[in-house]
């Protein structure tokens, strides 16, 4: 089957094969997947799942640097993200991102300044929650 959803230059080819009933595999030409499904199949992401994972992941990908530059390459981190579906509106209305991370070795003034600097990080750069935060035009095309 082809597809010819448009990308931009550089980006890779990103596309989601039926595998059966209600499942599917999304899958990169950087030979990436993920199983998606419903939320009684073991092993594999609900689509919501999968959208509040990857805000997670942006998060954590835009903090990362601030990060090891006060607390060293080998710092440990966890963004742990939670949001209910408003089932009525078919919508995730409020997604809520709680950053792990051990900054007891810092100083108060240290860690608010840390704290700033990561927020600001996350705005600036976190791609995903900028998109969520401020919408986005979806075009669905059916080809035949």
């Amino acid at each position: 089957m082809s597809t010819s959803a448009e990308q931009g230059p550089g980006e890779p080819r990103l596309w989601v094969e039926r595998t059966g009933t209600r499942r599917c595999t999304g899958r990169s030409s950087r030979g990436a997947e993920v199983h998606l499904g419903p939320v009684e199949l073991d092993g594999a992401f609900t689509p919501g799942e999968l959208m509040k994972i990857a805000l997670a992941a942006c998060t954590s990908l835009s903090a990362d640097a601030v990060l090891a530059r006060r607390l060293g390459d080998d710092y440990t981190a966890i963004v742990e993200v939670s949001g209910p579906a408003d089932r009525e509106q078919e919508r995730y209305p409020v997604l809520s991102e709680r950053l792990v991370v051990d900054l007891s070795g810092l100083t108060e003034v240290e860690r608010a300044r840390v704290e700033t600097t990561v927020r600001r990080a996350v705005e600036a750069s976190c791609t995903v929650g900028r998109t969520l935060q401020h919408g986005t035009t979806v075009v669905l095309e059916v080809a035949g």
